[in-house]
């Protein structure tokens, strides 16, 4: 605030009758009396020197000035005084429609020092300040509850728990009452609800979207027009629940998706609730398209997981089972920790059902070049072609030519190793044959835990034009075992120093003491025997199927007469 300097050298403040200031301004004394004041104040207030503020000031402005008056500000030094900025805020109020702030500084009157204190009133008008700050506060209470919303539905791929987050922030900060009608598929829709307590009620309801004004229009995905017209009287019994009766106004908004339509949002208030405004109906809609973006993820992922879980099942390996009466037991543990196929494989295939004595089974165990997702499908590809090939399956040179012609012609630079065995009952022991196509070589642990290596070898399938191979045939008495495995096993690195490979040697040292072992053991045990020799250490796809001719046979086995003898 500006002094002037008095003819007997006192300082006071210009007095605001003498210049038309910007600011409406009014000199008041002790008693509640205007001297002075100024143009600006004139036409503000409609006020003239010697009237009673009491009578002619708002009320909030004649009540700030008797506080003041009774508790007079404290003593303003020149410092203050040269900064109209130190002067404090006393009241603040309406005058008309506008929102002014009053500013209360001392006055000595026009006359100097012994002229009874006042106060001067500066009046400033913050209506556009207060209305700046009021649009701040909200976009900010926005914004957090949009960053709120977005956290939350970003935290889940579930599409129920993504309807369950939608209703309930809207039931809080939006509306009373909210739902989210999802598409559904004929007239059943998945349909959320969260009402004024906070609980969410899933349910999947046969509705006609029609029902209600711009429902239909938002589930295809158009926005309705502006809905915070709608009438809520005419809502049908499915959104005007028990516990929602008075409704006083409804919206409804898209929920737009990636590409197609997630749903849609119904807000709902209650009488004695403001109706919906323009800027709430857009909010509604920035929080509709991240809950629609969310659910729209959400419904992809659960596509692409069933798609997923559908197309697993094919690459899985099946389950185990006896195959005309012969034991058998398999076990695959790929390479990741997290995945469920590799490039290792086994498939059982029985002989079909009441075919004769000389119908034999088919065992094949696999090892595709590479591991992981891709060596997965084509694993999947080899074990297709190989069903189709089971009408072939007693030439097994000519089942594995036309495998490798297969492979050849396709786009894959991948090749796979394998190992055929056709396997047949005949009396109480199980004859093998036995057809390695660059694979490991089975080896067959015998009841008294001798171990051989069948005499059987032939080329890599998918590399060469023209392939060789060599059949054995193995007979297995009771208790003995065939092992098929993949280089998973052998080639397994680890030991005392991680840098060695557990071998074939080693294998065959172990499977010495495993002579007569079931073969769900014996598999367990190859598995466990591997696995302690890689330890924390990385490893390939392993794979292992024991084929074991078993110790007890019916009689209805060996043609009504038992075998000489019977072991335990």
């Amino acid at each position: 605030m500006e002094l002037t300097q008095g003819i007997d050298g006192t300082r006071r403040l210009i007095d605001p009758a003498l210049g038309p200031g910007p600011y409406p301004a009014l000199a008041v004394n002790p008693g509640g009396t205007v001297t002075r004041l100024n143009d600006a104040a004139r036409l503000l207030l409609g006020m003239i020197p010697g009237a009673d503020l009491d009578g002619a000031a708002p009320a909030w402005l004649a009540d700030a000035h008797h506080a003041l008056t009774s508790a007079p500000l404290a003593t303003v030094n020149d410092a203050d005084l040269s900064h109209p900025g130190t002067s404090r805020p006393v009241a603040h109020g309406p005058i008309g429609e506008r929102a002014f702030e009053a500013h209360g500084v001392p006055d000595e009157g026009p006359d100097g020092p012994g002229t009874p204190p006042g106060t001067v009133w500066w009046l400033f008008d913050v209506t556009e300040h207060r209305r700046l700050e009021r649009e701040l506060a909200d976009e900010r209470e926005r914004t957090a509850f949009l960053a709120e919303a977005s956290s939350q539905l970003l935290s889940s791929l579930n599409l129920e728990r993504c309807m369950e987050v939608t209703v309930q922030l809207a039931a809080r900060y939006l509306a009373d009452a909210a739902l989210v009608i999802a598409p559904g598929s004929g007239r059943a829709f998945p349909i959320s609800y969260c009402g004024p307590d906070g609980r969410v009620d899933h349910q999947e309801l046969v509705v006609d979207p029609a029902e209600v004004p711009g429902l239909a229009e938002a589930m295809q995905g158009f926005p309705p027009v502006p809905s915070r017209w709608l009438d809520p009287t005419a809502a049908p019994p499915w959104i005007l629940r028990a516990d929602l009766r008075d409704l006083a106004a409804m919206v409804v908004t898209a929920l737009p998706g990636h590409g197609v339509p997630a749903g849609a949002l119904v807000l709902l208030r209650r009488r004695g609730q403001r109706a919906f405004s323009e800027g709430e109906e857009m909010i509604a809609r920035l929080f509709a398209a991240r809950a629609g973006a969310a659910m729209s993820a959400a419904r992809v992922y659960a596509e692409q997981a069933s798609i997923t879980e559908t197309l697993m099942r094919e690459l899985l390996p099946p389950r185990t089972r006896e195959l005309g009466e012969v034991e058998l037991a398999a076990r695959y543990r790929p390479s990741g920790a997290g995945e469920r196929v590799g490039g290792d494989f086994y498939d059982l295939h029985p002989a079909a059902a009441g075919s004769g004595p000389e119908q034999e089974s088919l065992v094949v165990l696999g090892d595709v070049c590479g591991k992981g997702l891709e060596a997965a499908v084509l694993t999947g590809k080899i074990r297709n072609t190989l069903q189709a090939l089971l009408p072939l399956a007693d030439d097994h040179k000519r089942v594995l030519e036309l495998l490798n012609g297969t492979l050849l012609s396709s786009e894959s630079t991948r090749f796979v190793t394998l190992v055929l065995a056709s396997v047949r009952r005949e009396g109480n022991q199980v004859r093998l044959r036995l057809t390695s196509a660059g694979h490991t070589r089975p080896l067959i642990v015998r009841a008294g835990g001798e171990v051989e290596t069948a005499d059987t070898g032939g080329s890599l399938i998918g590399v060469l034009d023209k392939i060789s191979s060599r059949t054995a045939t193995v007979l297995l008495e009771p208790g003995d075992t065939c092992l098929l495995y993949t280089d998973g096993i052998t080639e397994a690195f680890g030991g005392p120093l991680g840098d060695e490979m557990f071998g074939d040697d080693r294998l065959s040292g172990e499977l010495a003491h495993c002579g007569g072992m079931p073969p769900e053991a014996l598999v367990e045990r190859v598995h466990m025997l591997a696995s302690e020799w890689v330890g924390t250490g990385k490893h390939d796809d392993m794979a292992v199927v024991a084929i074991t001719a078993p110790r007890r046979f019916h009689l209805s086995a060996v043609g009504g007469q038992g075998p000489g003898r019977f072991t335990a």
